[in-house]
């Protein structure tokens, strides 16, 4: 045990492609997080990428260098040098809530982009806090949840938000992005050395950089200027703006508590898809990590939180170990306190990069299928309905914006009378990593027959429905009482055949 111990590396040549990887996915965000900050709600550029983005990056730097050193501890317990750390960065869903939901109403009813940066400030360190109040709680949940519930919430989540979109892009320019998808099919999947044994990921990178130059799709021009706009941007410390945001963002603020929850809960199911994966780590202590860097991230001007990504088994599957995880914190550190993150995308084609969002996609929705019992497949499928009906909705809204309207001037009947019905995609997809791993749970113990447990799990829906932390898009006392009682209705019915089925029992005896 003692001299597999000390083999133990920090780096591995196999952390090449996971670091490829993780980065390609850390960027990408980045890159739509300064387009929303500075395009989408106009924060200036001073703001987004000499105070916001450095933030963000020294958030990730941390929650990165964290879930290191806890591989590098799982690795040295159990002795053994294949461990593979757990991916994280900025949560995806979070960054555009608090950027649509806080900080673009706040100064547009303002005009002032600091107060409404300060809120978003404010939100964030909200958001810390319930995270951390999690750890509490999350081990428990994590064991009284069904597998099915957790790993089918997560493949929804990367069929939907991981998947849907690098694809879109992919066959937006197929001779750039399906090339490269094919290289990482063959590489990932198919096992097919690749000349000079170049790691795959990277691999289809350069094909895809040099295919992006050689058909005119790159531009010198734009790399020039933005090799002007780099210089160094550190991140200050301040608890001040923290207080100054409270009281413009004070009328948000409820809303950062299912945000919260969601966040803790998609940390669960994602400590839960690496111990499937073979890597066990402690529940509780990534719940206190992701609580701390969120509100570091705050205290040194990022609003968005930071979270475990999914996709831990995908980089487990391309071989990645401790490295790919550290090297990516330190890399986005450099990128975004430097402002390099526009210029790397002005040299290297997003279609030659997104590809690999794709493997990770599929990995994680097959895991759900592959790591569960046959009989609770539908369970599977459940889980990712809501999801399902969330991207959907995003989908639309994103369409609405574009037209410069919304759903609400459009009228939500004149939408069903076309065939969709938007207001269930609101009921359905709100709270969605919520929503699935209820109902999930809720067929899995149906399944089991277990009908005393599924009726626990209504009234945890009737309670979450009521005060709309699920289904509902506002917090309150009684906001969904007419959802609470149909959960509550469920749950009776499932409480009667509990007891005619103990009392069947009985009488059989």
């Amino acid at each position: 045990m003692g001299g597999a111990v000390s083999r133990i590396k920090l780096w591995h040549r196999e952390d090449i492609d996971g670091f490829f990887g993780l980065f390609t996915n850390n960027l990408t965000n980045l890159l739509v997080m300064a387009g929303l900050l500075n395009i989408s709600i106009g924060i200036p550029a001073t703001i987004t990428y000499g105070k916001i983005l450095p933030a963000v990056g020294l958030s990730i730097f941390a929650s990165s260098f964290i879930y290191s050193w806890m591989a590098y501890g799982l690795a040295k317990k159990e002795g053994r040098d294949t461990v593979t750390a757990l991916p994280s960065g900025t949560s995806v869903p979070h960054m555009f809530l608090i950027v649509f939901l806080i900080m673009g109403p706040v100064y547009w009813k303002t005009g002032d982009p600091y107060i409404a940066w300060f809120a978003g400030l404010a939100w964030g360190f909200v958001e810390g806090i319930i995270e951390l109040s999690g750890s509490l709680i999350g081990t428990k949940v994590r064991k009284v949840l069904p597998r099915a519930a957790m790993l089918g919430s997560l493949a929804g989540v990367s069929l939907t938000f991981i998947v849907m979109t690098p694809a879109m892009q992919t066959f937006d320019l197929p001779y750039i992005g399906f090339i490269s998808l094919v290289i990482i099919f063959l590489g990932w999947f198919g096992k097919v050395k690749l000349p000079f044994r170049i790691p795959v990921g990277l691999f289809a990178i350069i094909i895809g950089t040099i295919i992006g130059w050689m058909t005119g799709n790159m531009d010198m021009i734009a790399v020039t200027e933005s090799v002007k706009q780099v210089q160094l941007n550190v991140p200050t410390f301040s608890i001040e703006r923290i207080i100054d945001g409270f009281s413009a963002a004070g009328p948000f603020l409820i809303a950062a508590i299912p945000l919260g929850i969601y966040n803790f809960f998609e940390t669960i199911d994602n400590i839960e898809s690496a111990e499937v994966a073979g890597d066990s780590y402690n529940t509780k202590h990534a719940l206190i990590a992701d609580g701390s860097t969120t509100i570091l991230a705050s205290l040194f001007g990022s609003p968005f939180p930071t979270a475990v990504f999914i996709g831990h088994v995908g980089w487990k599957e391309a071989g990645a170990r401790i490295g790919y995880t550290w090297a990516t914190g330190l890399s986005v550190l450099v990128l975004t306190w430097l402002g390099l993150i526009s210029l790397l995308l002005t040299i290297i084609p997003l279609e030659a990069i997104v590809p690999i969002l794709i493997y990770i996609g599929l990995i994680i929705g097959a895991q759900a299928f592959q790591h569960v019992d046959m009989k609770y497949a539908p369970a599977v499928i459940l889980a990712m309905i809501p999801w399902i009906a969330n991207w959907g909705q995003n989908i639309v809204d994103t369409a609405f914006t574009s037209a410069d309207t919304s759903a609400l001037e459009v009228g939500y009947a004149a939408i069903a009378t076309a065939g969709l019905e938007y207001s269930g995609l609101i009921s359905l997809g709100t709270g969605a990593i919520i929503i699935g791993m209820i109902w999930s749970s809720i067929l899995v113990f149906i399944i089991d027959q277990n009908f005393k447990n599924g009726a626990v799990v209504c009234l945890v829906g009737t309670f979450l429905s009521y005060f709309g932390i699920i289904h509902y898009k506002e917090i309150g006392i009684g906001i969904g009482l007419e959802t609470a009682i149909s959960y509550a209705v469920v749950g009776i019915i499932l409480l009667i055949i509990h007891v005619k089925q103990n009392t069947k029992k009985l009488e059989e005896l």
